[in-house]
């Protein structure tokens, strides 16, 4: 598909063991980051017009998408804003469950982009819960972003999962990585590991820029510019 050039800026928020794993092969889900992490993602997700995951995140996590804090919740309804951002999800096949928080819980609008083949079922299976909007075939995430732009979305955060991270890092679309770090390993071949196989702009001949290093608590969090739209710290 084709469509203006115009996108969002694009922030990547990941984190990770020692060993680059994004999870274990347990049914728990794998805690990598802790409060006080959580309390700067919810800040960063309180700065942004949306939040992007993938349709497996969605399934596998039942995420809220949603800004904790009462505080910065009353202040975005104070600028005019809903509560938390616009949540997107991107499906190939149109495999989401009605019920998830995703679709069931807070005010904010909700965007599914899926792939041609699978919209009329998508938009069968979730009613009025979310606009499906046909993204092409396979979903292109180039497209995606316009068509967000388009929808006055200027700041993008991509939570994952590992595919979806991998997509857009290795097509350019990202502008700021925030990747932080749990101290342990997984070290299971099994488990989804961060980046994946693919042709990366960032090699050793063009080294990204590391705009800020810094602990909290347990974890280190580094913030990696993608491109020249990120800000110097």
């Amino acid at each position: 598909m084709t469509g203006p050039t115009r996108r969002p800026y694009v922030l990547l928020s990941c984190a990770t063991s020692i060993d680059g794993y994004l999870d274990d092969t347990s049914d728990e889900r794998l805690l990598l980051s802790n409060e006080a992490d959580l309390d700067r993602i919810d800040a960063v997700r309180a700065g942004c017009d949306a939040i992007l995951v993938g349709a497996g995140t969605v399934r596998c996590d039942d995420p809220r998408l949603l800004v904790r804090s009462a505080r910065l919740r009353a202040q975005r309804v104070a600028r005019g804003l809903p509560e938390s951002p616009m949540k997107v999800t991107l499906t190939g096949c149109g495999d989401l469950d009605p019920t998830g928080r995703f679709f069931t819980l807070g005010d904010s609008e909700r965007i599914v982009y899926c792939a041609s083949p699978a919209v009329e079922k998508t938009r069968h299976r979730l009613g009025g819960l979310a606009t499906v909007v046909d993204a092409g075939d396979p979903v292109d995430p180039a497209w995606t972003l316009a068509d967000l732009a388009g929808r006055g979305v200027g700041r993008l955060m991509v939570e994952g999962g590992a595919e979806v991270h991998r997509q857009f890092l290795t097509a350019g679309l990202a502008d700021e990585l925030h990747l932080v770090v749990a101290p342990f390993f997984v070290g299971d071949r099994r488990a989804p590991r961060f980046g994946g196989d693919g042709f990366f702009p960032w090699h050793p001949g063009r080294r990204a820029r590391v705009v800020e290093a810094r602990q909290i608590g347990d974890v280190v969090l580094t913030r990696y510019a993608l491109s020249e739209r990120c800000p110097q710290g």
